[in-house]
């Protein structure tokens, strides 16, 4: 009997009992947001993997570049493969302030080879609004490398065209703000649920008392500073996040065929249901033939490759599963079967065609 390799099974237990999590785990106020930047500059550095020519604006860049330190250059006569047009990329909190320093993302633009050894010329890093709030600059990590040889031989790790400048990024500017008005704000949860929202408002009426806040749907809750908090809001809101929420969540089963991994939720169940697995194994195997013509004569000679297929029948399992009401029911009664992740994953596709399965299937 074939030893049977165990790729990956996941199953992520969340209890239905579980403890309860805090509001700033689950959600986030409105006056917390992220604004995320973004800038156009140069790496430089390059061990000959830069740009090449062809990428125009890359030489234009260049040539724009060493006219501010009083050199003019004609852009034809740019020949450098040491520098790379990348694309600067980040998020920043509204708490940030200026002075603070934060990663940036840094992407290849034209056609590049690789970003190894460079180093990324200070690059101004603007919002949706065009007003520009931090500058980047700093040498590269890009945790690999990719290597070739003039003989066509290729030696990679990871991905060579896009690396992070750590710390890179300093903000000049502070971000816009969205501060409480007329007393209010609004708590948006990150996964939208109209249990949980309910639980929310309940939790805080329950803290700050009754009225304080109303759940709109399943993703706002709309709270309402107390009159004795006012003159301490941030107090307030940080009793607030800190408040403990029973949450809960539409049961769902993650399935992924590419690496054979499946993730359930607690909440998933199994109706009555009789599942058959078996597998059938077809191996075919080729036996070239040489047909040599004989001396002297005008054939040529001949290979012709024999396919014989084998076949072999896995033996089939039966079982007959009289409900399963929480995860580890369902993964012990498909364990019992013995097979593979990647079969699992087709016995979760067939148990919620045939309507056995009462979570949502997300296969990606």
């Amino acid at each position: 009997m074939k030893t049977i390799k165990l790729i990956l099974f996941v199953i992520i237990l969340i209890a239905q009992q579980a403890a309860a999590q805090r509001i700033k785990d689950i959600a986030y106020l409105n006056s917390d947001h992220t604004e995320q930047v973004i800038g156009y500059g140069l790496v430089v550095g390059l061990a000959g993997t830069g740009d090449s020519y062809r990428t125009q604006f890359t030489m234009q860049s260049i040539t724009s570049m060493l006219k501010r330190f009083g050199i003019t250059v004609p852009q034809t006569d740019v020949r450098t493969r040491n520098v790379a047009a990348v694309m600067v990329t980040a998020s920043l909190q509204h708490n940030f302030k200026p002075g603070f320093k934060f990663d940036v993302i840094v992407s290849s633009l034209g056609d590049a080879t690789s970003l190894l050894g460079g180093t990324l010329l200070m690059t101004p890093l603007s919002a949706i609004n065009g007003e520009v709030y931090a500058m980047a600059q700093g040498p590269i990590s890009i945790g690999g490398y990719d290597f070739n040889t003039y003989t066509g031989n290729r030696v990679a790790k990871n991905h060579a065209l896009t690396g992070r400048v750590p710390l890179g990024g300093v903000l000049k500017e502070n971000l816009p703000q969205n501060t409480v008005t007329n007393n209010e704000l609004s708590i948006f949860l990150k996964m939208p649920d109209l249990t949980t929202s309910n639980n929310v408002a309940l939790a805080i009426n329950d803290k700050f008392g009754q009225n304080t806040a109303i759940s709109v749907d399943a993703a706002e809750v709309k709270v309402k500073v107390p009159a004795d908090r006012q003159s301490d809001v941030i107090n307030f809101l940080a009793e607030l996040e800190s408040l403990p929420v029973q949450t809960d969540y539409v049961a769902k089963v993650i399935l992924n065929e590419r690496t054979g991994t499946v993730v359930a939720g607690n909440n998933v169940q199994i109706k009555p249901v009789s599942i058959t697995h078996g597998s059938l194994n077809i191996t075919i195997r080729n036996y070239p033939f040489v047909s040599q013509p004989g001396a002297f004569s005008s054939g040529t000679t001949a290979v012709v490759n024999n396919a014989i297929p084998y076949v072999q029948q896995d033996s089939t399992n039966t079982i007959a599963i009289q409900g399963a009401s929480n995860v580890q029911e369902v993964a012990s009664a498909l364990n019992s079967l013995k097979v593979s992740p990647k079969d699992i994953i087709a016995i979760f596709q067939a148990l919620k065609e045939a309507g056995a399965l009462v979570a949502e299937l997300v296969i990606m």
